[in-house]
């Protein structure tokens, strides 16, 4: 996941502007194979960095220099943080995001994820139309991400992740869940549950699961927090001492995803399964 956020910190950004992403660079198993050779599997990788995904496209990184100056410590830095300031920085990956999944025996299959991110937020004069804070999502400096610079009109970088799955070409799952930088982390775990470990929708949604922030956040000062990791209540003595010796700074919370919710279409039996995990205002509603 560290591999994959850093990539995502450096190059993703509005596709309908200029510079053009490194879109099949970055999707290219190639490139892939060549970043899980980077994991080490015996401790944790602070100073983490992007890769260069454009050789696998067949093309030279115009931003190099720009990614030899990149820093995994970001503006949170390797500093000691002032206190509560951590506490802040991390619950800010949770606030402003709600999920809706819906399905019908038509076929109609919808996964979304509105976001304004709405706290603080505010109202155009009289309108009544709410503002968007997603702006906060831009960064101001190149060197941090090229492709992600404000510009009149275009859109920031987004953390929304809204999931369909397909199988065989038909709808699979649905699923989406709250929760910021965190929605990537916590759908990924949640999916692997459902097709590495055979747990059910319910089951899935309802998981012991980790929110690993070493990722520059998308919101605020995005500030990063190296090898500071989320751990559920669950976890036990075992994993937390072999992440304690691999240089994880671990905090412990009886929820550590947002509300998941999702669809599962068992093909075999011509039904829906739904699940909410119940870890906020979530459910799901049949007729």
């Amino acid at each position: 996941m560290s591999l994959a956020f850093a990539d995502r910190d450096f190059y993703y950004g509005d596709p309908y502007f200029p510079p053009e992403e490194p879109v099949q660079g970055l999707l290219s198993k190639a490139y892939a194979k060549e970043r899980l050779k980077l994991i080490d599997w015996e401790k944790n990788d602070r100073p983490i960095k992007p890769g260069d995904p454009y050789p696998f496209e067949g093309k030279t990184n115009p931003f190099l220099a720009l990614l030899e100056k990149w820093s995994s410590a970001g503006n949170g830095g390797e500093e000691e943080l002032m206190p509560g300031k951590e506490k802040d920085i991390t619950r800010s990956f949770f606030l402003g995001t709600t999920s809706v999944q819906a399905a019908d025996e038509e076929g109609w299959v919808v996964s979304m994820t509105p976001s304004g991110g709405w706290m603080p937020a505010c109202l155009a004069g009289t309108t009544g139309i709410g503002m968007s804070q997603r702006m906060q999502s831009f960064v101001l400096n190149e060197e941090e991400n090229p492709f992600n610079v404000v510009t009149p009109g275009k859109r920031p970088r987004a953390t929304l992740t809204p999931g369909l799955a397909m199988k065989e070409g038909q709808p699979y799952l649905s699923f989406a869940v709250q929760g910021g930088d965190t929605q990537d982390q916590n759908l990924l775990q949640f999916f692997l549950n459902m097709v590495e470990f055979g747990m059910n929708v319910q089951e899935a949604c309802e998981a012991a699961n980790i929110t690993s922030y070493q990722m520059r956040n998308s919101f605020s000062e995005h500030d990063i927090l190296p090898g500071s990791m989320d751990l559920n209540d669950q976890a036990p003595d075992w994993v937390r001492t072999s992440l304690v010796r691999m240089g994880y700074k671990l905090n412990f919370e009886r929820y550590t995803s947002g509300p998941i919710n999702a669809i599962f279409f068992d093909r075999e039996h011509g039904t829906f399964w739904g699940g909410s995990s119940n870890y906020g205002e979530d459910y799901g509603i049949a007729w």
